[in-house]
């Protein structure tokens, strides 16, 4: 099931948000922490077709209410006489308040600054208090933290179990909980209407990550990352696996440490990860094998469990000359060709070091720059590359320019980038924000410089991966669909 979170701030508003939750979740919750005067909950319930959990929470819970706890119990007992189908009561608390009429009781616990190490303790706590469905919270940054908040809800026990996790990796324990079978995972109605910071919106569960398609035999993806990349990633990514009927969709995974890693995902069954341009450098050491450019570049976008251990593979590189190549001159293969091309590289990071390692392969003349002239200068060197200092740029020739690194930003200042550089005979690409047009980008087009779509960039990457992944080309309109690209750009 969905539990939708509402958290209104006044009576009036209340009504609307149940009645907008009615409309997708299988089940409300009712957060009345939030609320600026006492309610009438059976009068906010009247008309409300869904069953609706009630909770109003400390803010040593996470929660606003900042009455007494006399006050808060008060409320909570005049909740439960209204007829809700849960309520949730605090561990500390739920003796204090007996069981009345139908409502079902969920007995919560919540660790705000670290994970439990007790949690069969508690659990056992909760059944003597009386607990239908037994809650736990706890910070869930990575995937480490929220690895026993996982084995809390998928262990075989005499009380169904539910949880929240809080960060990043709470989507991804929400996900995991709807494969393996937990009675309902949380959702926001929508943005700065969540119960928590940072919690999952409707929206997203369904249109990013497909929630409702999720079941026992679903396999995933590991997508590492969070940013507008892996999002759009995951989205053309999942609209393949569907348009193909595979029981497959994408799971986003925060890392924090190697130690563990291997174990979770053989525990989890997944046997790829798409991976961050951030992380690209980072996870490759994870690899036993790096194939091919991933070698010499050092960096992976994709790894793939073989019988051997995880192959490391890097396929950005090709994506993005690709590109390229096809904006230089689609009519003439000769004029496609980097070859002789001054190729600026913008960069000193994993994703610079990747594309060097491909304009060098396709014969392309190499300068490297950056802000940090030192280490631009090492960059250099180690790929026996022209160096170039960053207040130089203005006076070199560049055919081509290529901007790896997010920190460069327009401007007349020593480490920012002039608009004068940007000249109506340059192609531009910049790998900083795919899928979306940077302002440098905006600028370029602007000043009659070729553009190098970011979108097209992603959609090979993407693509490439997707083949790597499942054996099968990506469908079209999982590409078109995503990027609401027209019927006439699509192709075939």
């Amino acid at each position: 099931m969905l539990c939708i979170s509402v958290a209104p701030v006044s009576r009036r508003l209340a009504k609307a948000d149940l009645l907008n939750a009615s409309r997708q979740a299988d089940l409300i919750e009712l957060c009345l922490d939030h609320l600026i005067k006492e309610p009438d909950v059976g009068q906010m319930l009247e008309g409300i077709q869904k069953p609706v959990l009630i909770s109003c929470r400390r803010a040593r819970d996470g929660g606003h209410f900042k009455a007494s706890e006399e006050a808060r119990m008060a409320l909570l007992r005049k909740a439960i006489v209204a007829g809700p189908a849960y309520v949730e009561l605090e561990l500390d608390i739920a003796n204090s308040i007996p069981r009345f009429g139908e409502t079902k009781r969920v007995i919560s616990y919540t660790s705000l600054d670290r994970p439990l190490e007790n949690v069969d303790a508690i659990f056992e706590e909760a059944y003597r208090a009386k607990a239908d469905v037994v809650k736990f919270t706890w910070p869930t940054p990575t995937l480490e933290s929220a690895w026993p908040l996982l084995v809390a809800v998928t262990k075989n026990r005499e009380l169904p179990v539910v949880g929240i996790g809080l960060g990043h990796a709470g989507l991804t324990f929400s996900l995991l909980g709807r494969k393996y079978g937990c009675p309902w995972i949380y959702a926001g109605i929508e943005k700065r209407m969540e119960a928590h910071p940072g919690q999952a919106t409707v929206w997203e569960l369904d249109e990013i990550y497909s929630y409702a398609e999720i079941g026992p035999k679903t396999r995933f993806v590991g997508v590492v990352g969070f940013g507008d990349s892996e999002t759009a990633a995951v989205r053309v990514l999942n609209a393949g696996f569907k348009a193909l009927d595979l029981e497959t969709r994408c799971l986003p995974l925060v890392i924090g440490q190697f130690d563990k890693l291997r174990k979770m995902l053989n525990i989890l069954k997944i046997n790829s990860l798409v991976i961050s341009p951030q992380l690209g450098m980072h996870l490759v050491e994870f690899a036993t094998h790096a194939v091919g450019s991933a070698e010499p570049s050092r960096f992976a976008d994709l790894m793939l469990k073989q019988s051997n251990g995880w192959h490391a593979y890097n396929l950005i590189w090709r994506s993005a000359l690709d590109a390229l190549e096809a904006t230089l001159a689609p009519q003439s293969a000769e004029e496609q060709s980097l070859e002789r091309r001054n190729v600026f590289l913008l960069g000193t990071n994993g994703v610079a070091q990747s594309l060097a390692h491909g304009i060098q392969r396709r014969q392309g003349i190499l300068s490297v720059s950056g802000p940090d002239n030192q280490q631009a200068q090492q960059l250099a060197k180690k790929l026996d590359a022209r160096y170039v200092p960053f207040a130089s740029l203005y006076d070199t020739l560049a055919d081509v320019v290529i901007i790896t690194d997010p920190s460069i930003e327009m401007g007349v200042k020593k480490t920012q980038l002039n608009p004068s550089f940007l000249r109506p005979q340059m192609t531009v690409i910049d790998l900083c924000r795919l899928p979306d047009e940077t302002d440098l980008l905006s600028e370029a087009r602007q000043r009659g410089a070729k553009i190098v779509e970011p979108r097209d960039i992603l959609a090979r990457q993407v693509a490439a991966q997707f083949k790597a992944i499942t054996g099968q080309q990506l469908p079209v309109t999982a590409v078109n669909d995503v990027f609401q690209v027209p019927p006439s750009e699509g192709g075939t």
